[in-house]
């Protein structure tokens, strides 16, 4: 019997908002322990929450780009369960009225196969504390700072259908969030982090298979990883006969395997009601269309637009795209130079080859946008050859000089002078006369050489173009053709 995979992700994305969601301690990483901790925090008696609509307001942006309905009418309710890590014995979520449902995004799984994959639901709710378990002393410490900070968590429906495309979703969820700069996406720190439920059952088969989920999953690679143990790990039992036991699982890395971590809840385990401490959500239309008119252009919609307006190639606009600040820095460069397919070769090739090489990103660049733009100008105007532009572009990416000041400083300006040129010719025929016999009587080959010995004469500062077509007719005129 053959199986098919079925996997869900829930996405748990924390926001870049300065305070936590219901209170207002800090939200920054990497404080001591403990330091960004209130009454609310650490669940004393007699503290409220209040909204911060920061959170609403990016929460329906994410249910906008992911082509979500956003319900008018929503509320809070309290997920009941006892670990230390939320001191107050419940966690502020969403249940049975989030804020968005019934979206969808449309996911590159390769350059030739897209598909939409369904999002159930996209709610509000709070993070917990982080445990860290202490082998020296065998004790758990809590730190607290992250409990409160506001989390929007995506619910895909059961549409994925191997590891490879759960990792691909992910990405596109991430950037998707990093786009609309509600979070920083970034998975080290905690700030992305998935959950994953997956199931098999025969092919043609309707009905789900019993699924296992996989908990706190910090990488795309691990995420793969993991779906691809546990899909061989379920599949090794259906075949031998045995029966897949629903519970919660947790990834280890070192050993690329899945283990227990405890059963598998249901929601009536966690005996969610409506929070009395919060009020329902109202969310206008005129709060919709506020929010809509403040989002950027998404990957999907700007890579189309480079393909169709900018000429570029699908790959291409796949690379510039696959950061927002890497296609502002593209289009600022392209606002310069008005060259769509150069700005596009010397961001993605000479520009990422050196921040790479370096460990920088494209916030860091010594060079910055204006400054390769007016380099990229150089070239067309044919003041500096290519050859020329690499080396300026090295001396621009040590000082962060603009191009035009290391071209005048170093006397880089390209002989494009047609009589200056010619006046070298000659020079380089004169001084080689048995290559010069040998060329005017059909010796093509030494055209080459004619070249090599002009451009090495003139320091590389001749225009290259020009050099050939002065070769070619100067030879002509003393072939007497």
């Amino acid at each position: 019997m053959e199986y098919e995979t079925v996997i869900g992700l829930e996405v748990h994305v924390q926001l870049s908002t300065k305070s936590k969601i219901f209170c207002a301690s800090s939200t920054e990483f990497g404080a001591d322990p403990n330091e960004h901790v209130d009454a609310l925090t650490l669940g004393m008696p007699g503290s409220l929450p209040v909204l911060n609509k920061t959170v609403v307001d990016y929460a329906i942006m994410l249910g906008l780009a992911m082509n979500c309905e956003i319900r008018n009418f929503n509320r809070f309710a309290r997920k009941h369960y006892f670990y230390p890590d939320l001191p107050k014995g419940y966690q502020i979520s969403q249940f049975e009225e989030p804020i968005c449902e019934r979206g969808y995004i449309n996911v590159s799984f390769s350059p030739d196969s897209q598909r939409p994959i369904g999002i159930k639901r996209i709610h509000m709710e709070e993070d917990a504390g982080k445990n860290i378990h202490d082998m020296r002393t065998e004790a758990s410490l809590i730190d607290l700072n992250r409990a409160g900070v506001p989390l929007l968590e995506i619910v895909s429906e059961p549409d994925i259908r191997s590891p490879a495309e759960a990792a691909c979703y992910l990405r596109a969820v991430r950037q998707i969030c990093r786009y609309l700069r509600i979070s920083d996406g970034n998975m080290e720190e905690g700030s992305l982090r998935c959950d994953a439920n997956i199931s098999l059952r025969p092919v043609g088969e309707m009905k789900f298979g019993t699924r296992t989920e996989i908990k706190n999953i910090n990488s795309f690679r691990f995420v793969e990883k993991a779906l691809e143990y546990e899909t061989a790990r379920q599949l090794s039992l259906l075949k031998a006969g045995k029966q897949i036991r629903q519970e919660t699982l947790l990834f280890d890395s070192a050993s690329g395997s899945t283990r227990p971590m405890r059963g598998k809840e249901e929601s009536s385990d966690y005996r969610y009601f409506p929070d009395p401490d919060l009020p329902p959500v109202v969310v206008e239309e005129r709060w919709i269309r506020e929010i809509r008119s403040q989002m950027p252009k998404l990957p999907e919609q700007i890579s189309k637009e480079l393909v169709e307006i900018y000429g570029l190639t699908p790959y291409d606009a796949g690379v510039l795209t696959s950061e927002r600040d890497n296609v502002d820095f593209y289009l600022a460069v392209y606002d310069v130079c008005q060259n769509a397919k150069a700005a596009c070769n010397w961001v993605t090739s000479e520009l990422f080859g050196a921040l790479n090489q370096q460990g920088l990103d494209i916030s860091t660049s010594p060079v910055n946008a204006a400054n390769l733009g007016a380099l990229i100008k150089l070239i067309d105007s044919e003041i500096i050859s290519g050859k020329m532009a690499k080396s300026v572009f090295e001396e621009m990416f040590k000082t962060s000089a603009s191009p035009q000041e290391i071209v005048e400083k170093q006397g880089l300006k390209q002989i494009t002078s047609e009589d200056e040129i010619l006046s070298i010719i000659r020079q380089v025929f004169d001084a080689n006369p048995s290559q010069l016999k040998s060329l005017l009587e059909g010796n093509d080959r030494l055209h080459g050489f004619f070249v090599g010995q002009v451009m090495k004469s003139t320091g590389g500062s001749a225009n290259p173009k020009k050099v050939n077509e002065l070769i070619s007719r100067e030879a002509q005129r003393l072939a007497g053709k």
